[in-house]
This record gives structure tokens, C-alpha cells and sequence, in this order.
């Protein structure tokens, strides 16, 4: 009970003090503290967390330095809650040799468990060369040093020598290595088609499995990331590494051994201009902060060339929970994306690239083509549309002013060819005032409109009998509607017939990816005014 008394004690002080200016802490707690008796400095040690704050945020450079003295004065108080209270301000304020030196001091004295543990976090953040070749030179290899070694290292090589991913490196000697091409649960078949109809990449790996949000295939030659990705259904490529058994907890030693496998080192070496550095991730599931360290320690100790850093860093290892175990998985992380360069900006619950994508092949390809999205958010489905060639005219609407200036902003960094483009601030409903848009001169429509999540809508019902009267007008006969629809309509236009219906997760819920195809030799409704 008094330990915590103590605490919450601490924390009451730093809450009153953190309100108070520099000036106020410095010249009125400051000395008070320093001549306090051993019991008032812990019971005012909250100051020393306070004044770490103030002066990150309120005070000059001049007053930092002068506030970093003291934190480093400090880390030789004789009271170990003083010196951890100093050691936790005193990255707040920017590390350097001077105070690198005066933590590593600390690490020649006998010390207990939770002070060195607070040391090492302290050396995570300010730590450099000079606290490497401390730690190289201790004949220990505790778990807790190792971590701040990786940390340093990761550290000094993100700062010093940034990593990339190599996308033209050509894999060579990699028959049968599984690759995972994950992406959004119901696009697996988008995927699947897209490299079964790919020219060059057909020939140069074999399908394996089709699941749920993942496309298994093996490669026969050799490849490149590059080439992987015009595949642009595709949302991640990642690299099986190998599947460890499941357990009731986290079996540390199996995941590492993985990680820091041969496999995974020829991988990052190959394909990373850099030190090969990587954020680990358990998919689907809850895991500590503790158990991930202890994972990343482990793989370490085992391969000391291969870092974790979740900054930054060019590589992620995933852990995806399968019914054959754990598949471990190497995933570049690479922005922005080299398939969507054409995203000067983006809006709020816009198109995911890939869907976007899936859309545009959903709808075909024909030539002379006039595309019209109602909704258009960022453009998204305009482009990718316009990329697959035989688009006359893009026509852009959205009642979000904001929107429309961003979909103007990507489709002119897309260069799209097309003989005209028109963008306007408009309601679809209000379709007769829109440039390019005539009675049965819209060959294809293509949006998604609000599915009544982020966005709320009052009448969902009514919007979508809306969309899909404006449709029946608008569209020419043998045109095409492909829309992301929330709702289970099975007939909510005569002149409109059900094509294709793909069950597609947007992010948590599902939604209908739908075609829907004009008959020809049939006239809209109504042909004059706003339906």
C-alpha cells in the first residue's frame, strides 16, 4: 500500500506542476527540491517528470540545456526513484554524448533488476556507438541488454543509413517459394484471374491455393518485386517463411528461430538496399507488448545482422493464425505504393486501391467508353477504369467540394488518356446539370457511395433506388452499373439485371461489389428533367 501511495503520489505532483511555467518550477521547486530531505524529494519527485515536460514544450533552448543538466545531476542521486525519474525525462529532451555518457556510467554499478531494466529503456532512445561498444564489451547477455543493442543498432542504422526495398532485384534460385498475395476478403478471385491473365507472370508461378483473402502460389523462375506489382488487386506480397505449430501461448523460440532463418536473411539481403530491418505483427490476435519484445530479443540473439524497428523500417514480418498454425510471413512496406502514384491526396472513407482496382476489371473493357462516378471521392475508380485503355470521356461528380478538388488533383498526376474529363460539385440526383452526362449516353457507372458507416445516410433504402433509377436513365443499352452496395436489393430496377455479385470486406463489415448490366432495346424512365 505504500508503495502505490507513493505513486499515485508522484503522479498528483506532476499533475499540479506540469501547469506551471519553466520560470516558476525552476526558480521555485527546483531549489527546494535539491536542499529537501530525503523524504520531501520523494515525495516531490513527480517535479522531476514535470519539468522534463515543461521543457519540451514551453521553454528555449537555452533553458532545455540547463533543465537536461540537472536531469543528468540527477542520475546520481543517492534514492533509485529519483535517478529513474531522471532517466525517463531525460530523452524528452534529445540525446547526446554528454548524457549517453553519464547513463552508461550507471551500467559499472551494481544495480537492481527494475533500475537497469529503466537504464536499458533510457539507452533504447539516446543510446549510440559509444553504447554499443559497452554492451559488446559486458560478458553477460542478459535479454534486456540484447534488446537495447538491437534498438541502438536499429537506431544508428535508420539515421545513418537508410534502408529501401529493392524492387529490381531479380530473384534467382527460388524455385517453389511460397508467396501469399493477400488482399481483401472477397477479392481473392480478382487476384487469382489478374495473374492468371498476366502475360508474363502466368508462366512464372504456380497457383497453389485460393482462400479467404489469399491467394498461395510458388514461384517456378525468377522474378522481381517489380514486376509482382502490376498485380493491382493485390494487397500486400508476402514471402511464407515458414509455419510454426499452434499453441496455447507465444512460443518464443519457434517464432524466432523463423525469423532469423536462412531463408528470411537471403530474402532481406537480396531485396533490401541497406541494413535489413523489420516491425513484426501478430495478425488477428491480442499479443503483448512484452511478448512481442521477448520474440524480437530471441531472434536477435540468433541473427544479429536482421533488426526490429517499428520505425521506419522497409520490412514487416506478419504472423497470419491459419488452420495449419502460424504462418510467418515476410511483407515489404513500401510508400508510397508504386502501382498509385497518381494519389496526390485522398478523402475520408475513399475507395481502397486495390477495390478501386477490382472495380475497374469487374466493369470490362470497351472502346469509347463515357465512366460517370456519382461519387466520386479521391477518383479512384475513374483512374483505375481509364487505365485498362478505351475510355473517351471521365465524368466526376461528388456533392463533397473537397472531394471534387482532389479527384481533379489525381487524375491529372494520372495523365489519363482521354479525350475529355469533367469534374463538378454536384448532387446525382441533379444528373441533367452535369457536364457529360446525357440520357442513355453513360456507358458505365462506377461508385461507391455511402455505405452508412463513416458516412451517415438517413434513408439508405431510398438512396439506392435513387442510384439505380439515375442509372436506369442514364446508361446506354448494354451499359454497365458495378457498385458497392450495402444493401441485399435483388430487384430495384426493370431495367437493370443482376450480372455478378461478389461478397467484398471494406474494413471490419461486408458490402455487395455488384454489375449490373442494362438490356438493350429498352429507354430509361424518364428521358426528360431530374428523375
Amino acid at each position: 500500500m505504500k508503495n502505490k501511495a507513493s505513486t499515485n503520489q508522484g503522479k498528483e505532483v506532476y499533475k499540479e506542476l506540469r501547469t506551471q511555467s519553466w520560470e516558476t518550477l525552476w526558480t521555485a521547486e527546483v531549489p527546494q527540491f535539491d536542499a529537501g530531505t530525503p523524504e520531501y524529494r520523494l515525495a516531490r519527485v513527480g517535479l522531476v517528470r514535470a519539468l522534463g515536460v515543461v521543457a519540451l514544450r514551453k521553454a528555449t533552448k537555452e533553458q532545455r540545456a540547463q533543465t537536461k543538466q540537472w536531469l543528468m545531476h540527477l542520475l546520481q542521486d543517492p534514492q533509485e526513484k529519483v535517478r529513474r525519474y531522471a532517466m525517463a525525462a531525460l530523452p524528452k529532451l534529445g540525446g547526446n554524448e554528454e548524457s549517453e555518457r553519464a547513463l552508461l556510467e550507471l551500467l559499472d554499478a551494481e544495480r537492481d533488476e527494475r533500475e537497469v531494466k529503466h537504464l536499458s529503456r533510457t539507452l533504447d532512445k539516446v543510446g549510440g556507438v559509444a553504447t554499443l561498444e559497452k554492451l559488446q564489451g559486458l560478458d553477460d547477455a542478459e535479454e534486456i541488454r540484447r534488446q537495447t543493442e538491437q534498438k541502438v543498432k536499429a537506431k544508428l542504422a535508420r539515421s545513418e543509413q537508410p534502408s529501401a526495398v529493392r524492387l529490381d532485384a531479380k530473384m534467382s534460385q527460388v524455385r517453389g517459394l511460397r508467396i501469399h498475395l493477400r488482399t481483401r476478403r472477397g477479392l481473392e478471385t480478382f487476384v487469382r484471374d489478374e495473374l492468371q491473365a498476366h502475360p508474363k507472370l502466368k508462366d512464372r508461378f504456380k497457383l497453389l491455393k485460393v482462400s479467404a483473402g489469399c491467394v498461395a502460389i510458388s514461384s517456378i523462375s525468377g522474378f522481381t518485386l517489380k514486376e509482382l506489382y502490376q498485380l493491382r488487386t493485390v494487397g500486400s506480397i508476402n514471402f511464407v517463411l515458414g509455419v510454426v505449430p499452434t499453441s496455447k501461448g507465444v512460443n518464443v523460440p519457434a517464432l524466432a528461430k523463423v525469423i532469423a532463418s536462412p531463408l528470411a536473411q537471403r530474402l532481406c539481403n537480396k531485396l533490401t538496399d541497406g541494413q535489413p530491418r523489420y516491425r513484426l505483427k501478430f495478425m488477428r490476435s491480442k499479443v503483448s507488448h512484452g511478448k512481442t519484445q521477448a520474440v524480437v530479443n530471441a531472434a536477435f540473439a540468433l541473427c544479429s545482422d536482421l533488426l526490429n524497428d517499428p520505425r521506419q523500417s522497409p520490412w514487416a514480418i506478419d504472423i497470419h493464425p491459419e488452420k495449419v498454425g502460424n504462418s510467418i510471413e515476410l511483407r515489404p512496406r513500401i510508400s508510397p505504393d508504386p502501382r498509385f502514384l497518381y494519389r496526390a491526396d485522398d478523402v475520408p472513407a475513399s475507395t481502397h486501391p486495390p477495390l478501386a482496382a477490382a472495380m475497374a476489371i469487374l466493369a470490362g473493357k470497351a472502346e469509347g467508353e463515357v465512366v460517370w462516378d456519382p461519387f466520386c471521392g479521391s477518383g479512384l475508380e475513374l483512374i483505375e477504369r481509364s487505365l485498362l485503355g478505351g475510355v473517351k470521356a471521365l465524368i466526376a461528380s461528388d456533392i463533397d467540394g473537397k472531394a471534387t478538388e482532389i479527384a481533379q488533383k489525381n487524375i491529372e498526376k494520372a495523365a489519363c488518356a482521354v479525350e475529355m474529363v469533367s469534374v463538378q460539385k454536384s448532387d446525382f440526383r441533379k444528373h441533367r446539370n452535369i457536364e457529360g452526362v446525357s440520357s442513355q449516353g453513360v456507358s458505365l457507372i462506377i461508385t461507391n457511395p455511402p455505405l452508412g458507416r463513416r458516412v451517415r445516410v438517413a434513408d439508405m433504402q431510398g438512396l439506392y433506388e435513387e442510384i439505380f433509377k439515375v442509372a436506369s436513365i442514364n446508361l446506354s443499352p448494354g451499359g454497365r452499373l458495378v457498385i458497392l452496395n450495402p444493401l441485399k436489393l435483388e430487384n430495384p430496377n426493370p431495367f437493370l439485371t443482376l450480372e455478378s455479385r461478389h461478397i467484398v470486406d471494406v474494413g471490419g463489415f461486408d458490402v455487395r461489389l455488384e454489375k449490373w448490366v442494362k438490356a438493350t432495346g429498352l429507354r430509361g424512365r424518364s428521358e426528360t428533367g431530374d428523375s
